[in-house]
């Protein structure tokens, strides 16, 4: 059976760019995770689409991360996967605390170097590349 993991990557950024950057590695986080027969949950890449939880506002913010990690806690033998080629952001040290709280094994990886481009073109070539701001070419 294929075992449930947590995802931590960064969100939060200082920029547009940088929160959209972020949302890239998130996303080929959790495609890296998929791809290695896991079943990943990255909180912070479903709440806070739009019209669901706002991450600039604080309570907000707490909301998510706190239904997500109760999410991961009701899960048995929860795996924690912090990927870490952009650092660890606040949030993610605060994720990394919660598992480590609750006894779950952390594991820690890297996409390397390339997942940028890399991403960039599997997200182009996606059947619904419009929603997410690629034009497809």
């Amino acid at each position: 059976m294929n075992k449930f993991v947590d995802i931590e990557t960064p969100y939060s950024g200082n920029s547009e760019e940088e929160i959209r950057r972020n949302l890239l590695y998130a996303r080929a986080c959790v495609r890296d995770s998929l791809l290695r027969g896991e079943i990943p949950f990255a909180s912070h890449l479903f709440y806070t689409q739009p019209g669901i939880l706002d991450d600039d506002i604080p309570q907000e913010r707490d909301m998510g991360i706190n239904a997500g990690k109760e999410l991961i806690e009701a899960l048995p033998d929860i795996v924690t996967i912090v990927y870490q080629d952009l650092g660890i952001s606040r949030g993610m040290q605060y994720g990394i605390e919660r598992a480590e709280q609750n006894g779950r094994n952390i594991e820690y990886r890297v996409l390397g170097d390339g997942w940028e481009a890399k991403e960039l073109e599997v997200a182009k070539k996606h059947s619904q590349a419009f929603l997410w701001g690629f034009n497809g070419q």
